[in-house]
């Protein structure tokens, strides 16, 4: 995907999970939308550079929206709805060869016990294929990425619904969006949401497929360029 023109400018703090207060370069100080629920951490640090979209809708409180960090190991998209559409993308244009092929891509589709699938294949010949997009922003030495970096239910739940999907014999992925470039392989985050670790493992005991991918971020656009290895083992 690309970006119309970014705004570039610095932050100042992220507060209150979805409001950040940024200067951009004329000096002045505007309140941005946050569009992520996570910790952030090592992607919302003061002083940090930070590019920003705008709005033009009339009934937004606050038109701009943080897209973009400059960390210290590497440029981040923060935007973690981003993904679903960077992972549409590539699949549609047969990047991710693993899930090329087939017939129908629909998004946002019912399954489980009150969930939306991200995104779900489907094919006469190959059947039913449901995927769950994760964004990957935590980035620690060593450039292992880890997921969550918060505590999420929401993760293990979607993790528990996909197994189920995958026992019954239908394909299942768990598919991590690499949102930073500083990442080369992908971990559960074991310190920071272990049970997200356990049910993942017993999510892949179950046939479920892990695939992490890295995108290339920049203020012209996001998009997958690579695959990286997902490690599953605990410490």
């Amino acid at each position: 995907m690309t970006f119309d023109s970014l705004i570039p400018g610095t932050l100042l703090r992220r507060y209150k999970r979805f409001l950040a207060d940024v200067e951009l370069v004329d000096g002045s100080e505007i309140t941005a939308h946050c569009p992520n629920t996570g910790a952030m951490t090592g992607c919302a640090e003061p002083g940090s550079p930070v590019w920003l979209s705008v709005s033009d809708s009339k009934t937004r409180k606050y038109p701009h929206t943080w897209e973009l960090v400059d960390t210290a190991r590497g440029m981040a998209c923060i935007h973690s709805a981003r993904a679903n559409r960077v992972v549409e993308e590539a699949i549609a244009a047969g990047i991710v060869d693993s899930l090329a092929g087939y017939a129908e891509l629909r998004r946002e589709v019912k399954y489980g016990t009150g969930s939306r699938a991200d995104l779900q294949l489907e094919d006469p010949d190959r059947g039913l294929c449901t995927l769950e997009v994760k964004s990957v922003t935590l980035c620690r030495d060593g450039g292992i990425g880890v997921f969550p970096d918060a505590v999420s239910d929401r993760a293990r739940k979607h993790l528990d619904e996909l197994a189920a999907l995958a026992r019954a014999g239908e394909r299942a992925v768990i598919f991590f969006c690499v949102f930073h470039t500083g990442i080369e392989r992908v971990r559960p985050a074991w310190d920071i949401d272990p049970r997200y670790g356990e049910a993942l493992l017993a999510a892949l005991a179950a046939g479920v497929e892990a695939m992490a991918w890295t995108a290339e971020v920049s203020p012209a656009g996001l998009e997958l360029v690579g695959e990286l290895p997902v490690e599953t083992t605990p410490p």
